[in-house]
This record gives C-alpha cells, sequence and structure tokens, in this order.
C-alpha cells in the first residue's frame, strides 16, 4: 500500500512538473513574442522617423559672385576661360550638352547649365560670345537672337561642414543618368527593383561568382541593406549589427518605394577622403573625382563613381589607378552582358582614360584663405550647427577671375625673388586682398604662397608692422588742422629720449636729410625724419584718431615709433584703412557675403552696401593727390613700366623696421589691393616695398580692366599752380610749375613773376610724370 502510494505521488508531481514547464514555455514564448514585437515596433518608429525627418546634416555651399554677361562688359576671352575652368566647363570642339564650350580666335560658344538665383531663376541656354579686343561685343541665343544681360551660374567654392565633416551634394532621382542607374545596379544589386529588401538569390550569386573568380568581386548585400548600415547603423562585422540590418531593410521596404530607396543611397554612400572632409553622395563624388556635375559625366566616368562603392580607398583611382581601372571595366562588362551598352560602347569606355582631376584641383578647396573670412563673418548672426547642417546658400563677392590673376601675380614674385636672393628668401611667405573700392567687396584674398593651404591665414591673423603705410595717416592729420601740400617741413636729424629713457634717433631710408622740404614731398618720397616731426607736433593721439577714422579699430599706443609704422596690423584691416581713402573719406567695411539663402532658396537675409563718412572730403581729396604722386613721382613710380599712362594710380610702399615686411597699398578706380611680403621668422630681407610688394602688386593690377582713379574735386577744393622753387602762385614761365590742390582760402597770396605758355595750363598734372621735387632736393 506504501508503495502504491509513493507512486501516484510521484506520477502526480512529474504531471505537475510537466504543466509548470509548458506554462514557463508558454509564458517565455509570450515573453519573447512580445519583445519581438516591441522592437519590431521601435525598429519600425526609428526608421520612418529618421526617414522620413532631416535624413542629413546638409554643409552650408558658399557660392562665388556669378559673372554677368552685357555688351560692352570687361572681359577678354582669356577671362572668361578662367571663369569657365572655375565653373568646371569642358573645352570641346562643338558643343552639344550643357557645361561646354568651344572656342574660336575672337568668340565662343557655350552652353549653361541654369541657376536658382535668390531673385530669379537663369534659365540653361546656348549663347554665342563676341569679343572685340578687351571687352564684350555682342550676345546672342543659339537661335541667331540679341541678348542684352546673361547671368552665369556662380561657381561653387567651398562649403561650410558639420562636425562630422560629412559633405555631400545632394541630387534627385531624376538628375542621375539613367547609365549611372544602370551600372549601380548591375553592379550592386542586380535584383533591385524585385527584392523586399534582403536578397537570398543575390547572396548565392555573389557567392557563386566570389568562388569563381578566386576573389571578392561582389557583395550580397542589397542596396536597401547597404543604405541601412551607411544611415542607421556602423560599419562594423559584429553580429548584432548584422542581426538588425535584415528587419530594418524589410521595414524600410515597406515603407517606402524603390525609387525613394534608391534616391536616398544615391546620396548616403561615401565615396571617399579630402583630408578630413568624408565624401558622401554620388552628386560630391563626380566634382570630388571629375570636377563636373554627374549628369555631364561620360559612360567610363559613370562606371568609375559605381565601382567605387565596393570599396573608395582600395580603388581610389589616384592612388591605385589600375586597381581602378580594373573595377570600371568590370562594371563595364556586366553591362555590356546584359545588353545594357552596345560593342562599340564597351570597347570605347574601357580603353578611356580614368580622366580623374588631380587631388586638391577641386574650386571646393581652391579658395580656404576667403573662406576662412566668410566663416568669420557668418558667425556673427548665425550658429555653427545652422551653418553645418541646414544647406544654407551663401553667395559672396569673390571674383574668380581675380582671385586667379592675384595668385598667379603673388606666387610668381615669391618664386623670382626667392631665385634672386636664394636662401635668405626660399621660405618668403606673403598675403593679398583685393576689394573693389566702390562698394567694399572683398572679390579676392590670399593667405599662404601656397594658396589652397588650410592652415594659418596671414591675409587675417598676421599681424606685421606696416611700416611707411601709416603715413598716409600723419599727413591726413595735418591737412584736416591747417596745412597744406605746401607746407615746409623739417627734415633734419633729431633725437627723442622716451619714457623708459631710451633714445629714438629715426633715419631717412638713404641716410640723408633734405632740410626744409614741402609737405607734399615729404610723403611723395616717404620722408621719416619730417614725418617723425610733424607728427610729434600733430600729437600722436591726434593721428591714432585719425586711424580709427580710417577704418582700424584695434587697439594701438601712442609711442612716437607709430608715427613711421611700427604698429602692427593684418593685410585685411590694411585694405580697410587704405579702403577709407579711396572712397573719399566714407568707410565702407571688407564684406564677402551679398546674400544667404535656406536650401530652398528663400533669402534669409543680405548684405547691402554700407558706408559712413568719417573723413571730410576736402583734406582727402589733397592726400588722394598727393597718393598719386607717390605712383608718378615717388616711391612707386615704377608701376607705370607697366601701367598705362592714362590710368591713374594711388598708393604707399611700406618698408618696416630692418626691412622685415614688404608692404604696398595702392588702387584704380575699380581696384584696391594690399600686399604684404615677410618670413614667417620675422627676419630681415634684402627688399623693401618698393622691390618686393610693389612688384605683385603691379603684376596683378596690370592683368585687371582697369578704370582710372578720378576722384570728384569736392566744393571749397581750388586747383592753383605753384612755383616749385618759391612755393608762390606761378605766374609766367616758372619751369617745372604744377598744379596743386588746396583747401579754399589756404592758398598762397604772393605771386612768382614768370610768364607761363598757354597750352601748358591744359595739361592734367596728375597725368604727367613729375621729378622736380626729386631735382630739387636731392
Amino acid at each position: 500500500m506504501t508503495k502504491h502510494k509513493s507512486s501516484k505521488t510521484k506520477k502526480s508531481k512529474s504531471v505537475f512538473r510537466r504543466l509548470i514547464s509548458a506554462k514557463v514555455i508558454i509564458t517565455l514564448l509570450l515573453l519573447i513574442t512580445v519583445a519581438a514585437a516591441v522592437s519590431i515596433a521601435t525598429l519600425d518608429f526609428r526608421v520612418r522617423s529618421e526617414f522620413e525627418g532631416k535624413r542629413w546634416a546638409l554643409p552650408a555651399k558658399v557660392y562665388a559672385r556669378p559673372l554677368e554677361l552685357y555688351i560692352g562688359a570687361p572681359l577678354s576671352i582669356n577671362d572668361l576661360k578662367i571663369e569657365l575652368r572655375a565653373l568646371g566647363y569642358q573645352f570641346v570642339d562643338k558643343v552639344n550638352l550643357p557645361g561646354q564650350v568651344a572656342f574660336s580666335a575672337s568668340s565662343a560658344t557655350l552652353s549653361t547649365r541654369g541657376f536658382l538665383f535668390p531673385d530669379e531663376h537663369e534659365q540653361a541656354r546656348q549663347l554665342v560670345l563676341e569679343f572685340s579686343g578687351e571687352s564684350l561685343s555682342q550676345i546672342r541665343s543659339a537661335d541667331q537672337q540679341a541678348l542684352t544681360l546673361i547671368r552665369l551660374e556662380p561657381a561653387l567654392i567651398g562649403g561650410i561642414y558639420p562636425l562630422n565633416n560629412e559633405d555631400r551634394d545632394l541630387i534627385q532621382l531624376q538628375d542621375a543618368p539613367q547609365a549611372f542607374i544602370d551600372a549601380l545596379i548591375a553592379i550592386e544589386d542586380r535584383d533591385f527593383y524585385d527584392h523586399f529588401g534582403i536578397s537570398p538569390k543575390g547572396i548565392a550569386r555573389a557567392t557563386l561568382a566570389n568562388i569563381r573568380a578566386g576573389a571578392f568581386v561582389q557583395g550580397g548585400s542589397t542596396l536597401t541593406q547597404q543604405l541601412i548600415k551607411n544611415f542607421y547603423l556602423t560599419a562594423d562585422r559584429k553580429l548584432m549589427r548584422k542581426m538588425l540590418e535584415v528587419p530594418m531593410a524589410m521595414i524600410l521596404e515597406w515603407h517606402y518605394s524603390k525609387e525613394e530607396i534608391l534616391e536616398a543611397y544615391l546620396n548616403e554612400v561615401y565615396l571617399g577622403q579630402s583630408g578630413n572632409r568624408a565624401i558622401h553622395g554620388f552628386g560630391l563624388g563626380a566634382a570630388h573625382y571629375f570636377a563636373q556635375p554627374i549628369q555631364e559625366l561620360k559612360l567610363h566616368q559613370l562606371a568609375l563613381l559605381a565601382g567605387l562603392v565596393r570599396g573608395p580607398s582600395y580603388y581610389d583611382p589616384r592612388r591605385n589607378p589600375e586597381r581602378a581601372k580594373q573595377r570600371r571595366n568590370l562594371v563595364l562588362s556586366v553591362l555590356h552582358q546584359q545588353g545594357s551598352i552596345s560593342d562599340e560602347e564597351y570597347m570605347l569606355a574601357s580603353t578611356a582614360e580614368l580622366e580623374v582631376v588631380a587631388a586638391g584641383s577641386s574650386m571646393k578647396e581652391a579658395y580656404p584663405a576667403y573662406i576662412d573670412l566668410v566663416k568669420r563673418q557668418l558667425r556673427r548672426e548665425y550658429k555653427d550647427e545652422d551653418l553645418g547642417s541646414e544647406g544654407l546658400q551663401i553667395f559672396t563677392s569673390l571674383d574668380p577671375i581675380s582671385q586667379h590673376k592675384a595668385e598667379t601675380s603673388l606666387i610668381s614674385t615669391i618664386d623670382d625673388l626667392s631665385k634672386t636672393h636664394g636662401e635668405r628668401l626660399s621660405k618668403l611667405q606673403g598675403s593679398m586682398v583685393v576689394t573693389d573700392p566702390q562698394t567694399g567687396e572683398v572679390l579676392a584674398l590670399i593667405g599662404d604662397r601656397n594658396t589652397r593651404f588650410q592652415g594659418f591665414n596671414r591675409a587675417l591673423d598676421a599681424s606685421r608692422p606696416i611700416g611707411s603705410l601709416v603715413k598716409p595717416a600723419v599727413y591726413l592729420t595735418a591737412l584736416e588742422q591747417g596745412y597744406t601740400l605746401i607746407s615746409e617741413l623739417d627734415d633734419s636729424p633729431f633725437s627723442l629720449t622716451l619714457p623708459n629713457q631710451q633714445p629714438w634717433t629715426p633715419k631717412n631710408f638713404d641716410g640723408k636729410s633734405y632740410g626744409r622740404v614741402p609737405l607734399h614731398a615729404a610723403l611723395t618720397h616717404s620722408y621719416n625724419l619730417s614725418t617723425a616731426q610733424l607728427g610729434m607736433e600733430l600729437g600722436v593721439d591726434k593721428v591714432i584718431h585719425t586711424l580709427k577714422r580710417l577704418g582700424v579699430e584695434r587697439q594701438m599706443d601712442a609711442y612716437p615709433s607709430l608715427l613711421l609704422g611700427a604698429q602692427s596690423l593684418s593685410t585685411l584691416e590694411v585694405a580697410a584703412m587704405y579702403q577709407t581713402i579711396a572712397a573719399s573719406g566714407f568707410q565702407i567695411p571688407p564684406r564677402t557675403i551679398r546674400t544667404v539663402t535656406d536650401s530652398a532658396g528663400e533669402a534669409l537675409s543680405s548684405y547691402p552696401f554700407q558706408l559712413q563718412q568719417s573723413i571730410d572730403e576736402k583734406p582727402m581729396y589733397l592726400l588722394q593727390y598727393n597718393l598719386q604722386q607717390v605712383t608718378r613721382s615717388g616711391t612707386a613710380r615704377s608701376i607705370y613700366q607697366q601701367l598705362p599712362m592714362n590710368i591713374n594710380s594711388a598708393g604707399k610702399t611700406g618698408t618696416s623696421d630692418q626691412q622685415r615686411d614688404s608692404w604696398f597699398a595702392g588702387f584704380t578706380g575699380n581696384r584696391l589691393a594690399v600686399v604684404w611680403l615677410g618670413l614667417d621668422d620675422n627676419s630681415p630681407m634684402p627688399i623693401t616695398g618698393s622691390s618686393g610688394a610693389l612688384r605683385a602688386w603691379t603684376k596683378y593690377i596690370a592683368q585687371e580692366p582697369l578704370q582710372s582713379f578720378e576722384p570728384a574735386t569736392p566744393e571749397g577744393v581750388v586747383m592753383f599752380w605753384i612755383d616749385p622753387l618759391s612755393g608762390k602762385l606761378a605766374d609766367g614761365l616758372c619751369e617745372n610749375a604744377t598744379q596743386i590742390p588746396f583747401i579754399a582760402g589756404t592758398q598762397p597770396t604772393e605771386t612768382a613773376a614768370c610768364a607761363m605758355p598757354e597750352e601748358t595750363f591744359t595739361e592734367n598734372p596728375i597725368k604727367r610724370s613729375i621729378d622736380w621735387v626729386k631735382d630739387i632736393f636731392r
């Protein structure tokens, strides 16, 4: 009996345990099911929210100014070639497609791409441009219709990137050539339009192909899986990532069309590096490798882009050209086998050169110093996060033609000086700023002799003693205080004991002194002794006040040495100072930005022309006259070995103590440029402002279509003929008499008796090369 009961008890316990186990299993299954459902729901929410939301942090695009074409525009064929190279146009024999141009001796036929400007949409069209010398004489459309004004699309010159340094140019699916779509699908996912996110058949086919080739030639992942990996996950090979990839790919396919998925893939895929910048998407890939829009690429170029997906580093056409060509030809072979391209197309494309542009030749990398200034000006109004993620469009005043001319002029001057002076100038550096003196717009900016260097920007951050560039501020202060251009100054030696008990004994550059000299001669020939004594008589604090009214914003100490240029400024600060002089006393801050729009082209902010008068125009006119004498007969007279005599220019050379810095700041009616040359270790140099920076300035200015500097004579300024020997009014035949402006009431009252021939009075003295001051005082 006892045994029977024991057996029965064991049986009931066994049944109970089975029931408990079943409940546990069912519970576990339910929990797993719920967990799976929650996971799928979570993945579904993640996939949809990110795909439908803001997919990418879009960098801001920075554009140059658009080139305006109109009859009479000062534009040569060579200038047009510079512009079109910056735009990535193809130079061909016959124009068939947008982005192509053909040249003859005096004309150009080009097919523009069109552009959506903030104010209007410029349509793509074919143009015929006729040139007469250095100007545009006729504009016609393809149907021979005469046109008056056309804007070319602006060059994309840079970007402002998000913190992850990803860069991309978004394209729509309709923008991608069909040949490219065919190539991409053929090599990466030929069942793309048939599968539901994963392709068992594709995996099997890829495995078999790899076994046959004895190498990895095909992948089993679908384009959808690749998009999931790049867009949502990471590129690591962990099991968890692979497990997530499959359901997320299926969810993406469930919610979105093949076209939406493919368009996202075109803009997300990683295609290589440009320094620290990651190249994403085929829109940017086309620009990075071929410097052209993807719509303008040839079949062999499209095949190369499609082939890069498998391994952008491994197949990098710049580092591994043979490997890249093999991969490209594999893509072409697959297209040929599928019947997507003909025998002839296959032969032509597979034997073509890679035609990849050199690394760093993209226009997006060509102007780092200028982009640096744009960023600094933008940050006054925009957050870094917005600049790197909102897809803003920044339209600037950069002139690719002026920039190119400035670069070639500066580089060739540095090269020439380095060859002439050998080791002493082997590391010579330079910077340059070019503006439009009428608007203050910065047209060109160089911060290093290697113009594509993305490091230290000397135009903005190298603060160097400006030497004699400060002297116009001293003389302007004097002219405001009642001095005239013929006021006598003392150019005798002197010594001054400074507050620290150290002596200050300035000298003229040539070591001589010239006694009593007229004011305008002291500035024309850049005499130190007379300048210093004049400045001390006026008061250094008053000269500093003048510098501030000229646009110098930094703190300055009232030391006597400031009068001869001990004050350090950047090249851009000097440009701001001379901009005020060129603009007849109106402060016009240097500016780079014209308009900012959002990604849809809607204007967010504009930067209109701004000015305020800080210097009275009458004394400024006298200073302008004197600075023209500097270029006609003074320290910068070598300018007219290259410039036409009918082009008035004005400017000032500058050489700092022990010739550590070589400067020139000068302007014509439509160009202002400041050049600095020096060594980063601040060593003395065997060059001055005249023999260094002035050479680069003159090379640049001589290439530009120039307007003569012809400031309007202000009311209250009168011109009088002056006898140079006596400083009196010329009345008769006074040798070398010249016209000099005076503020009414300050002119001399005494007259020198001499007879002046009538024809002499008809000459423009500003356009005469006079050297009478040198003859008298040297």
